[in-house]
């Protein structure tokens, strides 16, 4: 019995260390961004449109670190997560010292080649090597904890009298406190495994084809990110009264726990039915501040978009490691680089839509598109 509990405990452990790893390197490094930037638009440090580019450059950094992470193997992903995270606390604190459009679109560039690393290593980590399947929705929960931790912090800072600047060094700092906590369990289980049984897939959990889910993935980075980049920016500018960090804590709040309601789905519903339910709920708030742009309509859209994007990952990347046998390479991390170049494509076609409109609304209603049709594909036979 004694073992049994160790077992479990140690289990249980290493899904913490990865889901730490995941709030540093996405939740802080990747999208503290959405919560900063309308102040550094506010402050002049940005226009809109440098904004935009700042936003595309992480997204192709993300697509470089998935590339980068083609090459990552489960034995070596513990020191891939390390040097991820530190890589991300001081892309995020150097940015105290940088007024130059050119030097902040090339750190948050090189802040989303950190991030797809800790993604993919964090995932070959956990899921692969620690052969701990069935932790997935405590991984991928981190994204959402991070997002939500370092919206508060801004939240926190900014009521201190912390400039964008001093919010940045801020959560510099938080991500390295939080990295250290996670460094003693990946040190000392680094290439350790453990033997345990995870929950076998059930016949309803039938895999979906690789390349098929290699698109649906890619057009489900491209749905959420122009709500992901945007939202904030919609709320400061609608609803002035309103802080629009907290809409963006909501949308992390909303993501941390959907993976363990995405994973019962899952289980319940096979992969198929739950991805697409997912895809679809996800276009649902995508859209809805085209129709309802108010605080109302915002919550409610960070709240669906929040509580499913990272559903989508609890959903498609455990389906990816079953299937990665059929392909050659290493498929978790093609299936980042398609998210990645989904992500790219969104905002900057979100910025062209807003130049010619002056709206984001037709961007929304793209972006929700993008969604519905990979729910069609999902729910195909040629997914199957």
């Amino acid at each position: 019995m004694n073992a049994i509990a160790a077992k479990t405990t140690a289990s249980v452990r290493s899904a913490v260390d990865a889901a730490l790893i995941m709030a540093v390197g996405m939740g802080f490094g990747r999208f503290a961004f959405t919560a900063i930037y309308p102040h550094m638009v506010g402050e002049g440090i940005l226009t809109l449109h440098a904004a935009s580019l700042a936003a595309s450059a992480n997204y192709a950094g993300y697509l470089l670190g998935a590339l980068l992470g083609v090459r990552v193997h489960a034995r070596s992903a513990h020191r891939v997560c390390l040097w991820s995270m530190l890589g991300t606390a001081i892309c995020l604190a150097v940015l105290y010292f940088l007024d130059a459009t050119y030097l902040i679109v090339a750190i948050r560039g090189l802040a989303g080649a950190f991030s797809a690393l800790s993604m993919v290593a964090a995932s070959l980590w956990l899921l692969q090597h620690r052969q701990q399947m069935h932790r997935a929705p405590l991984l991928y929960a981190g994204v959402g904890i991070g997002i939500a931790v370092s919206a508060e912090l801004v939240v926190l800072g900014l009521h201190v009298g912390l400039d964008s600047k001093g919010l940045w060094v801020l959560l510099g700092l938080a991500s390295a406190v939080v990295g250290l906590a996670a460094t003693p369990g990946l040190v000392a289980k680094g290439s350790a495994t453990i033997a345990t049984s995870s929950k076998a897939s059930s016949a309803r959990q039938a895999p979906l084809r690789p390349w098929p889910l290699v698109l649906v993935y890619g057009l489900a980075g491209l749905g959420y990110i122009v709500t992901a980049t945007y939202l904030p920016l919609l709320v400061k500018s609608s609803v002035p009264h309103l802080d629009a960090a907290h809409i963006w804590a909501v949308f992390g709040l909303g993501a941390a726990p959907s993976c363990f309601v995405w994973h019962r789905l899952h289980d319940r519903l096979g992969t198929q039915r739950a991805l697409s339910m997912n895809l679809i709920i996800q276009a649902a708030g995508v859209v809805l501040p085209v129709f309802a742009p108010s605080a109302s309509g915002y919550l409610f859209s960070a709240l669906l978009v929040g509580g499913t994007f990272t559903g989508t990952v609890t959903i498609a990347m455990p389906a990816a490691q079953r299937v990665a046998h059929q392909f050659r390479g290493n498929l978790m991390a093609i299936m980042t680089l398609a998210y990645g170049l989904g992500q790219i494509v969104g905002p900057l076609g979100a910025s062209a839509l807003y130049t010619q409109s002056h709206s984001f609304s037709s961007s929304l209603l793209a972006a929700g598109a993008a969604l519905v049709l990979a729910a069609t594909i999902t729910a195909s036979r040629v997914c199957a």
